[in-house]
């Protein structure tokens, strides 16, 4: 049995390879025959139509118009785009981030949603937090940060409720774990432009955070402030949100949103 499982380990792991290797001859090449890749990867032609029929149903490939030859396909775009757009927001929010930091004191952060939760891909800290808890390459769930209700709230409808479908886990007495509260705040979210967390995943941390929008005005981002409860009290809460709000508009502008 266990050796059956080593074979089947083994086995995925070739396919996986074969497979990448087909994207790297058709970028290299920019399309080809059935009859070609197979002879590239030393493989039956079976094998290679398997590996192309499984990377044209993702949308990796597709077919061109001759008959039997492939190029890349719209999903590689799809992918390579998300990852520029990761790359372009970590190096334009750098200054954005630092500024912020260095004027409220405390940690700020960039955050791109990843399936169902939201990931840290940059971060800076202000001089109040030099001890503050490192969240850079962090997931954090959607429903329980000021990052993730931003993201959340401006997902597709359809998205949106299929995330709210699922079972919420509660991290703190202040969680908010039912569908019909959540759809309450997202809306305030929209509507006041930031979203705001207190206490909801670790006690005694709060946090404020605004959306980034691409060129086409489509959320990519969210920037956050976060710092301890006493540091983040309610009447200093405003002044941060104005903050965060202004940054989310400064690193948007740096996206090419507005122009």
């Amino acid at each position: 049995m266990a050796q059956a499982r080593k074979q089947g380990a083994a086995g995925a792991v070739q396919s996986v390879d074969r497979a990448v290797s087909v994207l790297e001859i058709l970028a290299r090449d920019g399309e080809a025959g059935v009859t070609e890749i197979a002879t590239e990867l030393d493989v039956h032609k079976s094998t290679a139509f398997r590996l192309l029929g499984v990377l044209e149903n993702r949308g990796l490939v597709a077919q061109a118009k001759d008959r039997g030859k492939y190029r890349l396909g719209a999903g590689v775009l799809r992918l390579a785009g998300a990852a520029a757009v990761r790359l372009d927001i970590s190096q334009e929010g750098v200054p954005v981030c630092r500024e912020v930091a260095d004027e409220l004191g405390e940690t700020v952060n960039i955050a791109v949603l990843d399936e169902d939760a939201a990931v840290n891909i940059m971060q800076a800290r202000g001089t109040a937090s030099v001890a503050a808890q490192n969240w850079l390459g962090r997931r954090t769930p959607l429903h329980a940060t000021s990052s993730g209700k931003v993201l959340l709230a401006h997902l597709p409808p359809a998205l949106r409720e299929g995330l709210l479908a699922r079972p919420l886990h509660r991290f703190t007495e202040r969680t908010a774990t039912g569908a019909a509260m959540l759809r309450t705040e997202l809306a305030t979210v929209v509507e006041q432009g930031y979203g705001v967390t207190v206490e909801e995943l670790e006690p005694g941390l709060a946090a404020v955070a605004a959306p980034v929008r691409a060129h086409d005005g489509e959320v990519i981002a969210a920037i956050s402030v976060s710092g301890p409860v006493y540091r983040l009290k309610p009447d200093r809460l405003p002044e941060v949100a104005r903050r965060t709000v202004a940054a989310g508009r400064e690193l948007s502008r740096r996206m090419g949103y507005g122009f």
